[in-house]
C-alpha cells in the first residue's frame, strides 16, 4: 500500500524518471518496428511524438526539458552536418552550393510571394514573409545520408551548404521584413545588422579553431574535450542570435570551424555522433512530433486551404530547385532525389519565422481582435506543413541515400578485390598506445573497423608473476583506446626469446600488411666520411636496435612514429620521399596509406619529392584531393633545409630505404641525429616500404 501511494500515473506524466523511460522506449522500438514496415525510423520518431504528445494521448508535455533537449538535437545535427563535411570537396564545390543555395531560396520565395497574395489575398509584407517560410528549410533527414555512409557525398555537400545559404537569406528577410512591417527600419539597422552577421562569423570561423587547437594540445582527457566540443556548439549558436541570426547557423559554422580537428576517425569524433544519434537528435525529432495537431485539419476551411497550398507549392519549388541543380551541374537522378529529401523539410527556421510572424500585432479591429502579420491560419497551416514536408524528405532521401550507397557500393566490387589491412601495433607502454591506434586508425581505409593487432611481447625467461599482469594492462590500454574509435583490436600476448622475434613472426603468421611502432631515438655518433660531410659509414643504430632489427628481418611497410603532441592538433604532414621510391614493390602501398592519412585527418599533407618522383604520385584520371600538395624536392644531402619550411604542429615523414635498395640515399643514416638536435620540436614518422631483395640481408 505504501508503494502504490507513491506511484503517480496521473496525465500527463509529471514523474521525470517516467517521461524520460517513456522516451527511451520510443526511441529504442521505433527503428526496431519501422525497419520491418519499410518505414524511416526518423518519420517514425516524428509520429511517436504525435502519438504520446499534447495533442494525442497526452502521455508528454512538451515542457521546457523537451524543448531544451530539442534544441540541442536540432543544433546537433546542423553542427554534424558541418563537421562531417569533407572541406577540401566543400571548397571545391563551395560556388555548387551556392548556386543551389540561391535556387533553393528565389524559387519558392517567388511563388510563396505570388501564392500568399493571389491565392490568399494576404497584404504584400504577409506575402512575403510566407514566402520566407517557404524558401527555409531542416536537415531534418541528414542523419540517414550519415547513417548510410554517403555525408561526403556531392549531392550532401551541395545540398548542406545550399541549406545554411537559404536558411540565412530567409532569417536575414524575416529581420527586415518585421521591421519593415512595424516601421523600425532605418539607416542604422542595416549597419547593426551588417557588422554583427560579419562580426559573429569571424569569430566563429577563425577564433574558434585557435581556441580548440590550443585546448585539444593542453587536455587529453576525453570527458572534458567532448564538454567543450558541446560548449563551443552552443557558443557559436548564441553568438549568431546575438547577430540576429537563426542559433543553427552558428552551430553549423562551428562544425565548419572544428572540422579538420576532429577527424572522422577519432575517437572524440565516435563519441560525438554516439551521443548526438542516441539521445539528442531523437529528442528533436520527437519534439517536432509534438507540435503536430491532427485537430487543424478539422478545425476550420481557411487552415486546411492554407495548408494545402503551402504544401503543394512547397514541395514543388523544393523539387524545381533540385532539379535546375541537377540540370546546371550534371548531377544522377539519385543525387537530385537527395537534394531534394534533404532541402523539403521545414521544422526550425519555418518555426521561428512563424512564431515571430504570429506574435507581430499591427493593430486592431473594430472588435478588439489583433491584426497579426501571419494569421493563426498560417500557424496552424505550417503545423501541417510540418508532417507533410518531414514525411516527403524522409521517404525520398531514404530512397536517394540507399541507391546512391549501392551503387557505390557495386562499384567498388566491380575493381580489383583490395588487400585486406592487417596493421600489428607493438605497444610497450600505456601512454603511447593512445597515439599509436590514433595513427593506425588514420592510415586504414575509413569504414573497416577490423584489422588491428596490439602485440606486448614478454621474455619467454622471466620469471617475475607480475610481468603478464602488467602486459594485460598495457593490452587493455590498447583496446580501450581502439574502442573509443569504434574499431576492433585483437590482443596479442606473446612469450619469446626477444621482442623482434616476436614481431617479425606475428607479422608472419597474421599476413601483416603494415607494422606501426613507436620510435625511440638513441642519437647515434654519426662519423664524417671523407669529402662527404655528414654522411656515415657503418649503420646507424639511431633509431634503436630493436627497430633496426625489425626493418631488417620484416619485408612489411613499417612505420616509426615519434610523437610531440597530440596527432589530431597536427596541422600539416611534410612527406620527404627520395628519389627512385616509385622503382620500390611497396609503393603503391604507402601511397594509399598517405592518401588515406589525407582523407581521414583533414590535415593539409605536403609532399616534398624530385620531379620524376612527382610524376608517379600525381593521381592520373581522377581528382586530386584538395589538402594534398606537390612540391619538387632533390636536395637529400641537406635535409637540414627544410627546417625553412616547417611550421609549428607539423609532423615530419620520412620514406626510407633498407641499404643496397634502388631508392636508398646515404643521408638516410643521419635522419635520427636530424630528428634528435635540428627536428626535436616536430612529430615524425619514419616510413619504410616494402622492397624487393633477400629480406636476410637488409640494413638500415
Amino acid at each position: 500500500m505504501l508503494l502504490a501511494s507513491h506511484i503517480d500515473l496521473t496525465l500527463p506524466l509529471e514523474d521525470p524518471i517516467l517521461k524520460f523511460l517513456l522516451i527511451l522506449i520510443i526511441i529504442l522500438a521505433a527503428p526496431l518496428l519501422l525497419n520491418r514496415l519499410k518505414i524511416p525510423y526518423l518519420l517514425g520518431l516524428i509520429i511517436a511524438g504525435a502519438v504520446i504528445g499534447p495533442h494525442g494521448l497526452n502521455l508528454v508535455l512538451r515542457d521546457s526539458s523537451i524543448i531544451l533537449s530539442g534544441t540541442a538535437g536540432l543544433l546537433y545535427i546542423m553542427f554534424l552536418s558541418g563537421l562531417e563535411m569533407d572541406m577540401s570537396d566543400f571548397r571545391h564545390n563551395s560556388w555548387r552550393s551556392l548556386i543551389f543555395g540561391l535556387y533553393t531560396f528565389s524559387v519558392p520565395l517567388v511563388l510563396g510571394i505570388l501564392a500568399g497574395y493571389y491565392i490568399l489575398g494576404f497584404s504584400i509584407y504577409s506575402s512575403i514573409l510566407l514566402a520566407g517560410l517557404f524558401a527555409s528549410q531542416t536537415l531534418v533527414a541528414y542523419p540517414i545520408v550519415s547513417k548510410l555512409g554517403i555525408a561526403r557525398n556531392k549531392a550532401v555537400t551541395i545540398a548542406v551548404g545550399g541549406t545554411v545559404i537559404t536558411d540565412t537569406l530567409a532569417l536575414l528577410l524575416l529581420t527586415v521584413i518585421v521591421g519593415m512591417a512595424t516601421g523600425n527600419v532605418d539607416d542604422m539597422f542595416w549597419w547593426r545588422l551588417g557588422i554583427s552577421v560579419m562580426l559573429c562569423i569571424a569569430i566563429i570561423v577563425f577564433l574558434f579553431p585557435l581556441l580548440a587547437h590550443w585546448f585539444f594540445k593542453q587536455c587529453s582527457d576525453s570527458v572534458s574535450q567532448y564538454i567543450f566540443v558541446l560548449a563551443m556548439v552552443f557558443l557559436g549558436a548564441y553568438l549568431a542570435h546575438l547577430a540576429g541570426l537563426e542559433p543553427i547557423i552558428g552551430a553549423f559554422l562551428s562544425g565548419l570551424a572544428l572540422n579538420r580537428l576532429i577527424p572522422r576517425t577519432s575517437p572524440l569524433m565516435n563519441r560525438i555522433e554516439f551521443v548526438g544519434n542516441a539521445i539528442f537528435i531523437p529528442f528533436f525529432l520527437i519534439g517536432v512530433g509534438m507540435l503536430i495537431d491532427y485537430r487543424a485539419f478539422f478545425r476550420n476551411w481557411e487552415s486546411l486551404e492554407v495548408a494545402a497550398v503551402m504544401i503543394v507549392l512547397i514541395t514543388a519549388a523544393k523539387f524545381i530547385a533540385a532539379w535546375l541543380t541537377q540540370k546546371t551541374f550534371r548531377l544522377s537522378r539519385d543525387q537530385r532525389t537527395v537534394i531534394f529529401g534533404l532541402s523539403s523539410a521545414h521544422v526550425a527556421a519555418t518555426l521561428a519565422a512563424v512564431m515571430v510572424g504570429y506574435n507581430v500585432i499591427l493593430g486592431y479591429t473594430p472588435e478588439g481582435e489583433p491584426i497579426r502579420l501571419l494569421n493563426e491560419s498560417v500557424l496552424n497551416g505550417t503545423i501541417l506543413m510540418i508532417l507533410a514536408t518531414c514525411t516527403v524528405s524522409t521517404f525520398a532521401t531514404q530512397r536517394g541515400a540507399h541507391n546512391i550507397a549501392m551503387h557505390d557500393t557495386s562499384k567498388s566490387e566491380e575493381k580489383t578485390p583490395r588487400r585486406e589491412d592487417h596493421i600489428l601495433i607493438p605497444v610497450a607502454h600505456e601512454e603511447s598506445a593512445d597515439e599509436l591506434i590514433g595513427l593506425s586508425a588514420m592510415l586504414k581505409r575509413a569504414g573497416e573497423p577490423n584489422g588491428l593487432y596490439a602485440l606486448h611481447a614478454v621474455d619467454n625467461k622471466a620469471d617475475d608473476p607480475n610481468v603478464e599482469k602488467h602486459a594485460r594492462k598495457i593490452l587493455d590500454a590498447a583496446a580501450t583506446a581502439a574502442a573509443a574509435s569504434d574499431l576492433y583490436l585483437q590482443e596479442l600476448l606473446r612469450y619469446d626469446v626477444n621482442i623482434t622475434n616476436a614481431i617479425v613472426s606475428v607479422a608472419r603468421e597474421r599476413s601483416i600488411t603494415d607494422i606501426i611502432m613507436g620510435m625511440h631515438l638513441a642519437t647515434p655518433v654519426v662519423p664524417a666520411l671523407p669529402g662527404i660531410p655528414g654522411i656515415p659509414g657503418p649503420p646507424s643504430p639511431g633509431i634503436g636496435k630493436m627497430a633496426a632489427d625489425v626493418v631488417m628481418q620484416s619485408n612489411v611497410t613499417t612505420f616509426l612514429y615519434r610523437t610531440v603532441q597530440p596527432i589530431t592538433t597536427i596541422k600539416r604532414h611534410l612527406v620527404i620521399v627520395p628519389e627512385r621510391a616509385e622503382q620500390e614493390a611497396g609503393f603503391q602501398f604507402w601511397v594509399q596509406r598517405i592518401r588515406n592519412l589525407a582523407e581521414n585527418s583533414g590535415a593539409k599533407v605536403i609532399v616534398f619529392a624530385p620531379d620524376e618522383t612527382l610524376s608517379y604520385l600525381r593521381p592520373k584520371g581522377r581528382k586530386r584531393p584538395a589538402n594534398i600538395d606537390f612540391v619538387p624536392f632533390a636536395p637529400w644531402d641537406d635535409l637540414t633545409s627544410l627546417e625553412h619550411d616547417i611550421r609549428d604542429d607539423d609532423c615530419l615523414w620520412f620514406v626510407m630505404s633498407r641499404r643496397e635498395r634502388v631508392s636508398y640515399h646515404p643521408a638516410m643514416g643521419r635522419i635520427p641525429y636530424y630528428l634528435e638536435h635540428n627536428f626535436a620540436a616536430y612529430s615524425s614518422v619514419l616510413l619504410y616500404p616494402v622492397q624487393a631483395g633477400d629480406t636476410e640481408s637488409r640494413y638500415i
